[in-house]
């Protein structure tokens, strides 16, 4: 085999990781591009705004698919669509008080609360290192919101980023729980709709009743969501076929760093303790989705012991 054929085949064989690299990037940068957005509209409007917009991109190019739709698929959309409001809603509002980069080192801790909040609502026991990185996650979040331990208390905008932080983990485990019944090009159609239009319910609710005044920095940041949240979908949905979850969650734990390093280039300056504090969450992150080769030969022990 050939230098050049060597080289294009690493390049393929890397390309899901790399893709997933990428939308990682382009997710850490929203935070701030959504902490703008706000300057032209009120959170709960813009959040079902964006997603107006990503269900409108999304439809364009899922067209052919949509035939056929069942009310499993319905049921699905507005279960996921219903929590995706409220894990958005409440990050866009806190987004309002806190820094773009806290708001994604807290989000960050969905990881490690997927498998706790499965423990507690399915019973499936989680793995031994999901405890280790709930427990990295733990001292991290009492670091990144400025606390002591004798008194543990959150601000208003890290409350209702944190309340974000356990609905995006249960969108998780609602789309995995779906996924194998349901036809997942149509749901996350739906998803985005449902999305967007209990958004659109809730605003009145919470006092905002009104659209806002057309400005092109505002269009501009909703299409470029909207775009971008379609483009994220579509790459997690085709990458995800072929990288491990545990590598891709990994991945995806880079998310808040690049939050970080872009609220920093934005004039962002966290102090050194809430810092230590997202280091922490981060490796928490990584740790509750590592799985060591020992522990993985004991748990195949065991469950031979279990079956004996």
């Amino acid at each position: 085999m050939s230098t050049h054929s060597s080289e294009s085949f690493i390049w393929k064989a890397k390309l899901p990781q790399l893709s997933l690299i990428l939308i990682t990037l382009i997710w850490g940068g929203s935070f701030i591009t959504v902490q703008y957005g706000l300057s032209f509209c009120s959170p709960i409007l813009f959040v079902a705004l964006r997603f107006a917009a990503a269900a409108f991109t999304v439809t364009c190019i899922s067209l052919k698919h949509l035939r056929g739709m069942t009310l499993k698929e319905i049921l699905a959309g507005a279960v996921i669509g219903a929590v995706i409001a409220i894990g958005y809603g409440t990050q866009t509002v806190g987004l309002q008080t806190i820094s773009s980069s806290e708001s994604a080192f807290l989000t960050a801790l969905y990881v490690p609360l997927v498998p706790i909040l499965l423990w507690l609502l399915f019973r499936k026991k989680p793995h031994f290192m999901t405890w280790i990185g709930a427990l990295f996650a733990f001292f991290g979040l009492v670091f990144l919101t400025g606390n002591s331990f004798g008194a543990i208390q959150l601000n208003f905008g890290q409350a209702l980023t944190l309340l974000g932080s356990i609905a995006i983990a249960l969108e998780i485990i609602f789309i995995s729980h779906f996924a194998p019944k349901v036809n997942t090009r149509r749901v996350t159609v739906l998803q985005l709709i449902f999305a967007s239009l209990f958004c659109f319910l809730m605003a009145p609710m919470l006092g905002e009743s009104q659209l806002p005044e057309f400005h092109w920095h505002l269009a501009a940041i909703l299409v470029g969501l909207g775009i971008a949240s379609a483009c994220i979908q579509l790459v997690m949905n085709w990458a995800q076929e072929m990288v491990d979850p545990s590598q891709a969650a990994i991945i995806y734990s880079g998310e808040p760093v690049w939050a970080a390093l872009i609220g920093r280039i934005a004039g962002e300056r966290l102090p050194a303790l809430a810092l230590l504090g997202g280091l922490m969450v981060v490796l928490g992150v990584i740790a509750s989705e590592w799985k060591p080769k020992f522990l993985r030969k004991q748990q195949t022990e065991e469950l031979k012991e279990d079956l004996s």
